[in-house]
């Protein structure tokens, strides 16, 4: 196994064993790089690859939502299921789906309130994004045609083209044109009502 391990790899690992033995606690942003670059090829040089779709667990953390001006925003939560590391960067694509699995109005527009950098979520850890739902942008804009038949989101984690999905069942519209939900990018751990 060693063999097929970077250095920088085998440091986390043996770093991540020892902080374990001695009771110290490893959050997913332990191991979270700075989102340059340079980081980003740090993670692959350190052989971490990239969550796909059947590695993550999606969801909506409806009740840490938090609303203001018109908009609620919620966290939108990645837990790594997979046996091994996986790295995130960037932005997941969002767009929510009917029963049937129609998408309704348009997909979520990136909210670039911060730069994007690489998460690696160990097995197990998690990671979140900021989703905003804008209620006023569902119940005022013209051409949205709301509907309550939304019944979750399919959701493409950062440079996938693969997606998994998360339940949640809010107004959206039901014809594209207008945008009702944003997402930020990736931010490391549990997201709640208090960031």
């Amino acid at each position: 196994m060693w063999k097929s391990v970077s250095v920088a790899a085998k440091r986390i690992i043996v770093i991540s064993a020892a902080m374990v033995a001695a009771g110290v606690g490893i959050s997913s942003a332990a191991l979270a790089s700075s989102g340059s670059p340079a980081a980003a090829g740090a993670a692959a040089a350190a052989g971490v690859r990239a969550c796909t779709a059947g590695d993550l667990g999606a969801w909506v953390a409806v009740d840490q939502g938090n609303g203001a001006a018109g908009s609620i925003y919620f966290p939108l939560q990645f837990t790594n299921l997979s046996g091994h590391a996986c790295s995130l960067h960037g932005f997941p694509g969002v767009s929510a789906l009917d029963r049937s699995g129609h998408q309704l109005g348009s997909p979520a527009n990136w909210d670039h309130v911060s730069t994007p950098r690489t998460v690696v979520l160990t097995a197990g850890a998690t990671a979140h994004a900021v989703l905003r739902w804008s209620d006023a942008a569902v119940t005022t804009a013209p051409g949205c045609h709301p509907t309550f038949s939304a019944t979750e989101l399919r959701i493409y984690p950062p440079n996938q083209r693969s997606a998994t999905h998360a339940a949640f069942s809010l107004e959206v519209c039901s014809r594209p044109g207008p945008i009702y939900l944003s997402v930020g990018p990736i931010i490391p751990g549990v997201g709640t009502i208090n960031g």
